[in-house]
């Protein structure tokens, strides 16, 4: 099976990109964010005609999400429990539990959107209570946050600003520690694994990025392999995210 997670930044303004990439890579399974439009915006019927299932949730502004399936989706819950936002969206697919989430970005620490950030991460974190460690699970999206320094093209940077902030970081090691494995940062494909560049000053071909779109699986689904799609960050009018792509192998049922 092959997943992957795209914040594709306005899912209308991506869509000849989005279906040529689906057509090129074939992901069987995909976590989308920021698609920035409502259900009846959703480009359903375009996506249906290369044999995607699709769920959506969304309000026409600058969040979103989407879970889109060519092996089965049943969709699961639409709502993170406690949040009004649709940031979060699972289903079942293929057998494999897909949660497709866009984390809060903060702002700034002493902004509001932080302590909100810092609770969605936390209303995430239990769901969690509610899995089997043993069933093949996957988080995956745009989590808003930088694991380590070494996933900031420069920490001086950042210094004082969100996406770096122990806080941040120890909401999602609190994810990874329940269970999961981060994927995202295999190597041989790219020394730097950054996902994110900003529009701005050229940040993308001077690889001045960052990696905070993560694939968290839980350890019963064996990786093959792992890398970001930095193809689909080239070009006219790309996402400022780089998909992340997941060759994998679900457990046999017994």
């Amino acid at each position: 099976m092959r997943i992957a997670t795209w914040n594709v930044n306005s899912v209308g303004a991506r869509l000849p990109r989005l279906l040529d990439w689906l057509q090129t890579r074939e992901p069987d399974v995909v976590a989308l964010q920021e698609t920035k439009t409502n259900e009846a915006g959703f480009p359903t019927a375009e996506v249906a005609e290369l044999g995607y299932e699709v769920m959506h949730v969304g309000d026409g502004r600058w969040n979103g999400v989407a879970v889109l399936s060519r092996v089965g989706l049943e969709p699961v819950s639409r709502q993170l429990p406690g949040m009004e936002e649709p940031r979060y969206a699972a289903a079942d697919c293929g057998g494999l539990r897909t949660v497709s989430v866009y984390v809060p970005n903060g702002r700034s620490v002493d902004d509001p959107h932080y302590a909100y950030k810092l609770e969605w991460f936390a209303q995430l974190r239990a769901t969690l209570d509610e899995q089997d460690p043993a069933q093949p699970l996957v988080i995956m999206g745009d989590f808003n946050v930088a694991r380590t320094d070494a996933d900031v093209w420069d920490i001086a940077k950042f210094s004082g600003s969100t996406h770096v902030t122990p806080p941040e970081r120890e909401a999602l090691e609190s994810l990874i520690d329940w269970g999961l494995v981060d994927v995202t940062a295999r190597p041989g494909k790219n020394d730097r694994p950054f996902t994110y560049w900003d529009y701005r000053a050229g940040m993308f071909h001077k690889d001045l990025g960052m990696r905070i779109d993560y694939v968290l699986l839980s350890p019963s689904v064996t990786v093959q392999d792992a890398y970001v799609d930095r193809e689909a960050r080239k070009g006219t009018g790309p996402s400022d995210h780089a998909p992340v792509v997941v060759d994998l192998t679900l457990p046999s049922a017994p």
